[in-house]
């Protein structure tokens, strides 16, 4: 019989403040693979990512006392494998859009789950592309960004489901345990030597992807879907100012109409009311 895993204490920080703390994180993360991934191909830098969070994992789920290879091995390998696949997207949009832009595409997976806000989401992708506009986003490269909201609303479920019989750091650790044989075939098909400030870079992809990851987990084994959702898109701001800040790329007025229209659309999904 599974025994089911009593939700833990998030430590010193309440669950609001993991998810904060996983937006902050994960928009730093963002950062630095579009400050590499010019010139890197972006198996490598998912290869690199892979690596430091697995060693930083591994420290953890040894340090916690845990079994590292979990209960529900078949979930977990789905849930790094669909994961895997996910970043793969992601990273791949982050280099060729605007960093708000695929942030903001990236919550469309919400609206993978209800089809009563479909259409306002996919309103506001229209609006975030600007399809008919000179200065219209690559349509492929937001089909990849839509395809890794899809996948990542299937492995935020698996977490949601993983959080009843795992231990946060269990389901943490298998992420990059998967995605680092996925990712080095491709990067010895094409390898590239990074210079010593990509490699910094990329050491910083890996410490704040861990670090959200930690707050993602801890806030999705404590808190409803719909309310660390809610939070976590803060994570969009973040991306705006440092796009902006690092980048120089300027947020213009029907970016941020369709941003709002994906958080409407986001917030319709999971219930949540859009005024508190």
């Amino acid at each position: 019989m599974n025994r089911t895993r009593q939700p833990q204490p998030g430590g010193a920080l309440p669950a609001g403040g993991w998810m904060l703390l996983s937006a902050l994180a994960f928009s730093l993360m963002v950062v630095g693979v579009k400050q590499v991934g010019d010139r890197l191909p972006i198996a490598e830098v998912v290869l690199a990512r892979a690596l430091v969070s697995l060693v930083l994992s591994y420290g953890m789920v040894r340090r916690l006392g845990v079994d590292p290879w979990g209960r529900r091995r078949g979930l977990l390998l789905l849930r790094g494998l669909v994961g895997s696949a996910a970043l793969f997207c992601v990273y791949a949009a982050v280099v060729h859009l605007p960093l708000a832009a695929a942030t903001v595409l990236q919550y469309l997976y919400p609206t993978f789950t209800a089809l009563l806000a479909m259409g306002l989401g996919w309103l506001g992708v229209l609006l975030v592309a600007q399809p008919t506009a000179s200065s219209a986003l690559p349509v492929a490269w937001v089909l990849v960004a839509v395809a890794g909201a899809l996948l990542t609303a299937v492995a935020y479920v698996s977490v949601r489901s993983l959080a009843e019989s795992e231990e946060p750091a269990v389901i943490i650790f298998y992420f990059p345990l998967v995605a680092l044989p996925m990712s080095l075939p491709l990067v010895l098909l094409d390898p590239v030597l990074p210079t010593p400030a990509e490699l910094l870079w990329l050491l910083g992809v890996g410490v704040f992807t861990q670090l959200g990851q930690v707050g993602l987990t801890r806030a999705l084994t404590q808190l409803p879907a719909a309310r660390a959702t809610a939070i976590s898109y803060v994570q969009v701001g973040f991306a705006a100012l440092w796009g902006w800040w690092i980048f120089g790329e300027a947020i213009d007025l029907p970016t941020a109409i369709g941003a709002a229209l994906i958080l409407m659309a986001t917030l319709i999904c999971l219930g949540q009311p859009l005024l508190r």
